[in-house]
């Protein structure tokens, strides 16, 4: 099981920066380039709760969830 983040894809079709959105949301932005490209374990509720509020969209956007396991 392994949990996709799609962040980098939202922010380009909202056109957004990284560094915008790391202020408008309240969070540094060396903690959100990690969560953009996937290097974090987790992620609070609190931070997805902004950034999908500030990229007007849904957290299925955001994260994707594939199997890994080689099972069909």
């Amino acid at each position: 099981m392994a949990i996709i983040l799609r962040l980098d894809r939202v922010m380009a079709d909202r056109k957004i920066s990284l560094g915008d959105l790391a202020e408008k949301v309240g969070i540094a932005d060396g903690n959100l380039s990690k969560l953009k490209n996937g290097k974090v374990s987790g992620v609070r509720f609190k931070t997805l709760d902004a950034i999908c509020t500030e990229l007007k969209c849904q957290p299925g956007d955001i994260l994707e969830h594939v199997d890994d396991t080689g099972e069909e």
